[in-house]
């Protein structure tokens, strides 16, 4: 508490945010992995899980390690609605030596999907940093009273 006997709201340390970028990473990861499972996914689980082993070790930290996998989910997300940003249906485009087609889902579901979970990740995060600095300096406080 400070002399005016508010709690004071800095900013969120680096390091916090270190861990949240890092835990979205892993939870994007994991999404990619469950949704390609029979191409890249066996390859992509190994690398977040030695990601995943790394950052528990370390201790990033429950705030930042369930809400990152929240926002990371839904940066995934993102990634598969801008990929069919010009669904649905049949798109065709053409080259110089080829004309190719592919079906493509409509972008609007998984972007809403994504701004929903990133948007939630992030609000949650902020919201358990702020609250555990608050606890933080309510400790230091009684613990220095006179």
């Amino acid at each position: 508490m400070s002399s005016t006997g508010r709690h004071s709201s800095g900013p969120v340390p680096w390091p916090r945010y270190g861990s949240f970028v890092a835990w979205l990473a892993i939870g994007a990861g994991a999404c990619l992995a469950l949704l390609t499972p029979l191409t890249i996914g066996l390859f992509v689980l190994v690398v977040v899980i030695v990601g995943l082993a790394v950052l528990v070790r370390r201790g990033g930290g429950i705030d930042a390690g369930v809400t990152g996998l929240l926002a990371g989910a839904g940066m995934l997300a993102l990634y598969i609605a801008y990929l069919n940003r010009h669904g649905p249906g049949e798109i065709c485009g053409h080259s110089a030596t080829e004309h190719h087609c592919t079906t493509e889902w409509s972008p609007w579901p998984w972007l809403f999907v994504g701004l929903l979970l990133v948007a939630a990740g992030v609000v949650l995060f902020r919201v358990l940093a702020r609250g555990g600095d608050d606890r933080d300096q309510g400790v230091r406080a009684a613990g220095s009273s006179p």
